[in-house]
């Protein structure tokens, strides 16, 4: 009982040796599937190479055991059903040879030699067919531990079974066959925890990177989306440095540093126009570039104190514009961590820039659609009022001036509307303007009636969205009836929208034509425009406000047209 004991004893602390080398072995980047579970799925080359280094624990392990009987107690059958767990059968049975051979011409005609040699692969094989099926959770340690004491009870079995004399057979059993069942048992749960305890930590670790990730993308978002300038930049850079504690961070164009921050500023500050070899070979091929180095960096700066860097291409459209720098001032500094953060933030910063300009091009569209409706004004509109201003000259000439000025305020106002947004009042005033000129020309034969909530004159709306309504109830409702008629502009403020309206009494629009006014493919109404500005103010209101904002037209033929919408109140 005592020699159990002391056998017991004795193979833990080779365990606690083969621990240490685990560990060891698990922090190189070829083990980093280990932690991930995906050393199975992995490349077969990559799986040799892993089923070597297991078997070559094993040896190791049979090296370190113990002579007793004429047997070797050992705990060669840990690093195998490891390897087969993690790996699979196939890395299992690679290990399980390359250990089982070397056990077999070790002790060539041992009693214990042809057994072991047959048990070890086999152990490999079995492990890796049955705790796929029987694990609870990635790395389970109690179905591990079963793993280890089935492989070790075959090898008992094939023992008994194939060592001659059957006596030293059972001599062998009885004194090595529970310490080693129960120490290599123990051995292959200690180190799957062990495992199961770094892929804790690394997910850990992970899911703080990502948090942090995704910290610096919602705080960089508006610089990145106004733009790459040296201002937004030094911003990015700032929070960059401020959320990781990277020993420096930088961005830059291939023509310039557009902003640095952290160790070596001075050196890197912005406008500096000499890129680093790594940088400059991230721009030139799009991908990613690890300098581990000064040397591999290349910085043309003498003396520079950073020792390593990430380069990591942000691109719009995947053309690279700008390149982002992660700096540690160590050689060979950067992590695995910091390469997954850089590839994280380049994606986001990519995707921000992206959609920073799909928001210029919007906004451009929307600008261009502000100056088609400037655009839009009637030649034949500007002949009349000069023909009517000319012909007050002679006979009321204060009217004529008074006529120009309005002119003059018309053009002021449709060719440079000014702002985003203008209050009621001040397109009242533009649609003024415009009924100041049209009355002259038509004189008694046309009216216009304002019939305004004060309270919604404050309401803000888009530039150029009233005028054109009042315009074609002018030219297409009014003009078009000899006796003329009245135009009623009418706005009244509710609890969350100002409902506006633009009546006329003139000849009315079809009710065929109405279905299809607003339509995008319409055609304007017999060559005289009047789709036309309707489908623009349309598609502003909705672009802007959203449906429910929409024009909605209400005519009868003959008896006159109503043009209604309705705008959010403001606060």
């Amino acid at each position: 009982m005592k020699e159990v004991v002391t056998l017991a004893l004795d193979l833990f602390e080779r365990l606690g040796i083969l621990a240490v080398l685990f560990f060891l072995m698990i922090r190189f980047e070829l083990f980093r599937g280990l932690l991930a579970g995906t050393l199975a799925r992995g490349e077969r080359r990559e799986r040799l190479l892993v089923a070597v280094c297991f078997g070559a624990m094993a040896i190791f392990a049979t090296l370190c055991g113990f002579e007793m009987h004429g047997a070797i107690a050992n705990l060669r059958t840990v690093p195998v059903v490891i390897a087969s767990i993690l790996g699979g059968p196939f890395v299992g049975l690679v290990a399980g040879l390359i250990a089982g051979l070397h056990r077999f011409f070790y002790d060539l005609g041992g009693v214990t030699s042809l057994s072991c040699a047959i048990a070890t692969p086999l152990a490999g094989v079995l492990a890796g067919v049955l705790y796929p099926r029987l694990q609870r959770r990635p790395f389970d340690a109690l179905v591990a531990f079963a793993m280890g004491m089935i492989a070790e009870m075959i090898k008992m079995g094939l023992i008994f079974l194939l060592a001659r004399p059957h006596e030293a057979a059972a001599g062998i059993i009885s004194s090595i066959g529970l310490p080693s069942v129960f120490a290599n048992a123990f051995g292959v749960a200690v180190l799957v925890e062990l495992i199961a305890v770094q892929a804790r930590e690394q997910q850990r670790a992970m899911a703080q990177q990502a948090q942090t990730t995704l910290g610096i993308a919602f705080k960089t978002l508006p610089h990145l989306r106004s733009g790459l300038d040296r201002l937004n930049a030094a911003q990015t850079v700032h929070i960059i440095k401020e959320m990781t504690g990277i020993d420096a961070v930088s961005l830059s164009t291939i023509q310039e540093t557009l902003a640095h921050e952290g160790l070596e500023a001075e050196r890197h500050a912005a406008g500096t126009r000499t890129l680093s070899a790594a940088a400059a070979r991230a721009f030139e091929t799009g991908s990613v570039v690890v300098a581990k180095t000064r040397r591999e960096i290349g910085c043309s700066c003498g003396g520079c104190r950073l020792g390593s860097v990430i380069v990591v291409p942000l691109k719009k459209w995947e053309k690279p514009v700008a390149v982002m720098e992660l700096y540690r001032q160590k050689e060979n500094g950067i992590g695995r961590l910091d390469e997954e953060l850089a590839n994280g933030l380049a994606l986001l910063f990519s995707n921000q820039l992206e959609l920073g300009e799909i928001e210029l091009q919007r906004k451009l569209a929307s600008d261009a659609e502000i100056k088609a409706l400037q655009a839009q004004i009637n030649p034949h509109f500007l002949f009349n009022a000069i023909s009517t201003i000319i012909s007050h000259t002679r006979t009321d000439p204060q009217q004529a001036s008074f006529l120009l000025v309005k002119l003059a305020d018309f053009f002021r106002r449709n060719i440079s509307p000014g702002a985003v947004q203008v209050p009621l009042s001040v397109e009242l005033e533009h649609c003024e303007a415009y009924v100041a000129i049209e009355k002259a020309r038509f004189e008694e034969r046309l009216s216009i009636v304002y019939d305004i909530d004060e309270a919604a004159l404050s309401c803000h709306l888009p530039p150029l969205i009233l005028q054109p309504l009042v315009e074609n109830s002018v030219r297409h409702g009014i003009s078009a009836r000899e006796e003329g008629g009245v135009v009623q502009v009418r706005a009244r403020r509710g609890e969350r929208h100002v409902a506006i309206s633009v009546h006329d009494n003139g000849v009315g629009i079809p009710r065929d034509r109405i279905r299809t006014l607003l339509s995008d493919s319409a055609g304007s109404h017999s060559g005289t425009g009047l789709g036309l500005a309707l489908r623009n103010v349309n598609s502003r209101l909705s672009a802007l406000y959203g449906k429910e904002s929409a024009l909605n037209i209400d005519s009868k033929a003959g008896e006159g047209t109503t043009v209604s919408f309705l705008v959010p109140v403001t606060p």
